[in-house]
């Protein structure tokens, strides 16, 4: 038997689809192994209200650290942390591959002195190691590694594993700072959540992207009515579109932006840049609109539509409108 460690990322007190998608993958690893699943759940006093979710997400034991000095980010203080807890014999753990992930996975590698897998999209118990898949060179190609240190740490890409329900007792214990969290050197003082309310890209499960081909920024109005009519969507955009001034560079998709993988994704007068398609590729259903039949974007493309975006969105919207109403 060996447990499996899952830290569950929150943000301003919310835990975030990542943190659910932690908890199921060391759910998997831990029914090859017998063992049990331990999530790591840290915030300001009350972030404890969401151990239910994470047991019935799988969690066995949820390990709360709680703290004012929580209320943001303390890297430091759950580094040391989590690296004490994982010197007590744990088979492999699991992080996000978000920002706060790809940081804390590699601050608690370089303590630990081992080596570490990011941004992987498959992972298998192989004997006694760990093989994990990362997509290289812009997913260009797949790259396979073999963890055969203990435990494996890994940061999971968003959308690679489905948060899925696996009812567990999901005790709930606390967890001790390692560290006094108040006296560390490194302090977030601030975040910043998007305004309007809108949906994180990472979060959606729907993802409306605008680049080139919708001319000019005021056309992106047809993305955004089209991102509202589903009711559960988020705006992105190309680097273009982002380099030019049409949206903020927070709304970018891509290799030097944000990767995603949401269950639809519409891509709306893009065309395909290998750039581009690193941030989307692994989205489930792809759905690309684009006038140039040769566009590199239906390649990777589950659905195509060949037309000027300007003509087919409004026609799209009025359809996802009229399809909700008679839901």
């Amino acid at each position: 038997m060996a447990n499996v460690l899952a830290f569950s990322e929150t943000r301003l007190g919310e835990l975030r689809r990542a943190g659910l998608e932690t908890v199921t993958a060391a759910r998997q690893v831990a029914d090859a192994t017998g063992g049990q699943v331990h999530a790591v759940l840290v915030g300001a006093p009350g972030v404890a209200q969401h151990a239910a979710k994470l047991a019935a997400h799988g969690a066995d034991v949820v390990l709360v650290m709680e703290h004012d000095a929580f209320t943001h980010y303390n890297p430091e203080a759950v580094t040391a942390t989590l690296a004490a807890r994982l010197g007590s014999g744990y088979r492999a753990a699991f992080f996000a591959a978000s920002a706060m992930g790809h940081d804390l996975v590699a601050r608690v590698a370089a303590k630990m002195k081992l080596a570490y897998a990011s941004d992987v999209t498959e992972f298998t118990l192989s004997g006694d190691s760990v093989a994990v898949a990362h997509p290289g060179y812009t997913n260009k190609i797949v790259q396979r590694f073999v963890l055969k240190a203990t435990p494996a740490l890994i940061s999971l890409r968003a959308g690679a594993v489905l948060p899925a329900e696996s009812a567990k007792a999901g005790t709930v214990e606390t967890l001790t700072p390692a560290v006094e969290p108040a006296s560390v050197r490194v302090k977030v003082t601030l975040t910043e959540k998007a305004a309007g309310g809108k949906i994180d890209l990472g979060e959606a499960p729907v993802i409306v992207a605008g680049g080139r081909g919708l001319k000019e920024a005021a056309n992106f109005a047809l993305v955004e009515a089209l991102a509202a009519a589903f009711g559960n969507a988020a705006v992105g955009a190309t680097r273009a579109v982002t380099d030019d001034g049409w949206r903020p560079h927070s709304d970018q998709i891509g290799q030097t932006g944000r990767l995603v993988s949401p269950d639809l994704y519409v891509a709306c007068g893009i065309s395909g840049a290998i750039q581009h398609l690193a941030g989307m590729r692994t989205s489930k259903t792809i759905v690309a609109i684009n006038k140039d039949k040769e566009a590199p974007i239906f390649k990777a493309a589950d659905y195509g539509i060949v037309g000027d975006v300007m003509e087919v969105l409004p026609v799209l919207t009025e359809a996802v409108k009229a399809a909700r109403a008679g839901a």
